[in-house]
């Protein structure tokens, strides 16, 4: 698993989460100009966190179609 994915992970159940995102589903993605880390499961798209600038993440509501068809 790459750093941001975990960072990803960690944020995910710090927030509540309870569900285990797959490993092979999930993962950074880009989109135009911008950087994704996507996680998933059997059901589909758990979390999107965005990468911005400075490295840091910052977890979305609503995220791009594209990340959700499975990558």
């Amino acid at each position: 698993m790459d750093e941001l994915t975990r960072r990803a992970t960690a944020a995910y159940f710090r927030s509540g989460g309870t569900d285990q995102p797959a490993r092979a589903s999930s993962g950074p993605e880009k989109v135009g100009d911008k950087e994704y880390v996507v996680l998933r499961n059997v059901r589909g798209v758990m979390a999107v966190y965005r990468v911005r600038n400075d490295g840091k993440l910052k977890g979305l509501r609503r995220w791009p179609a594209e990340l959700n068809q499975e990558g």
